[in-house]
């Protein structure tokens, strides 16, 4: 938790820097759309790589990499800025982007040692904390940027000072704080009790892993399709940066601050009632922004339900994932779930900007319903065969 909360506090200002910064090195507006490009890139590339390296050796020193690449990624940054050197830019962007991973991966490092019983709480804790630093953050971007020029650094390159000593405070507090290495006592663990009952206690379950990705993916590729053309579709009728501002502020805080609620609800009331949960806001979201497209405060409101579908979902499909999957290759299985989830977080942000174009904000929520109706009917199917397999004596 105090992890997310130093991730939160770097990455919070720095990716909206990074727009800026992306603009004034390029001289172009269009490519301020590459800081979230790049280090959506980031993440997706560092997942596999870091969950193997945790794999082989531990969460603390695969966190600790990540969050040492991300320093050195806003490190980067700044030189560029100083150089006005736009591919070193997107290098550090890329960087950036494995906190991002780190991140990620952080919540299941919250339930190598959970019992069955609370594993959707202890996941959701962590995830929540993401709430400090994503608020806090922005809040940063100004006096960052004074304080760096105040240091001889050119506009829009103090910010990163900031993710600089977060991201390696993170990188010393994984290395002292997660030792012992939970993943290797979860693994003793195993061991002991496999060699004391003569077999292996825990069992994979692959449809709830193929159930799990699907519910995590699909959910991330609706929630950053709507909010990521929600401010274009506010300015372009009017609406102020105030308005903006303060509709994606209370969609972050759907996205984090009720995920406590939402992981114990996964333990209560079971992973697949959650993600129903989950996708019925999504879809309540949906039919806001689709039928009150035209009236600020229906936005609004369908930004806050889309946050808490997220949580609902990502909560719940991320537990599911932890508990499905084969011991064995456990940290392999949470890479691919964390890679699958920023690439669909990429297309589904890219595929927006085209389906806005055509068919407008309505029909863009229209559309995207189908992505909803996809994890409805795969959870629904996994449902049924827990049901039958329970029957089955």
């Amino acid at each position: 938790m105090a992890g997310q909360v130093l991730a939160g506090l770097g990455m919070g200002s720095t990716l909206s820097v990074g727009a800026l910064l992306a603009a004034d090195i390029s001289g172009s507006d269009a490519w301020s759309g590459m800081a979230a490009t790049m280090s959506t890139l980031g993440a997706a590339a560092a997942a596999i790589p870091l969950a193997t390296l945790a794999g082989r050796r531990g969460r603390s020193p695969a966190l600790a990499t990540g969050a040492t690449l991300a320093a050195t990624g806003a490190l980067l940054s700044i030189v560029a800025a100083q150089t006005r050197f736009f591919p070193l830019l997107l290098v550090g962007l890329v960087l950036i982007g494995v906190g991002t991973a780190v991140n990620l991966q952080s919540r299941f490092a919250a339930t190598d040692l959970s019992e069955p019983t609370t594993r959707g709480r202890d996941l959701s804790l962590v995830v929540w904390a993401t709430t400090v630093g994503a608020v806090a953050g922005p809040n940063l971007i100004g006096p960052g940027d004074q304080f760096g020029q105040a240091l001889g650094l050119v506009p829009l390159a103090g910010p990163f000072l900031f993710t600089v000593a977060a991201q390696l405070l993170a990188a010393v507090l994984y290395l002292v704080g997660l030792h012992p290495d939970p993943l290797a006592i979860a693994a003793e663990l195993g061991k002991t009790a496999a060699a004391t009952v003569g077999r292996v206690v825990a069992v994979a379950n692959p449809a709830g892993v193929r159930t799990g990705l699907i519910a995590i993916a699909l959910s991330h590729a609706t929630m950053v399709a709507v909010m990521a053309m929600t401010p274009v579709h506010l300015t372009s009728h009017g609406a102020t940066l105030v308005i903006v501002g303060f509709t994606i502020s209370l969609h972050i805080a759907g996205m984090y601050a009720l995920s406590p609620v939402f992981g114990i609800l996964s333990d209560r009331l079971g992973r697949v009632s959650t993600i129903f949960i989950g996708q019925s806001l999504l879809a309540a979201s949906l039919f806001m922004t689709w039928f009150g497209a035209e009236s600020e405060g229906w936005v609004m409101a369908g930004l806050i339900f889309l946050g808490l579908g997220w949580s609902a979902s990502t909560v719940a499909g991320s537990a599911l994932i932890a508990e499905s999957a084969d011991p064995a290759t456990r940290t392999r299985t949470q890479g691919r779930a964390d890679l699958l989830m920023s690439a669909s977080g990429a297309i589904g942000g890219a595929l927006a900007g085209v389906v806005l174009a055509l068919i407008g904000y309505a029909g863009l929520s229209a559309v995207t319903l189908t992505l909803v109706a996809i994890v409805v009917v795969s959870t629904t199917l996994f449902a049924q065969r827990q049901r039958r397999r329970a029957l089955t004596p």
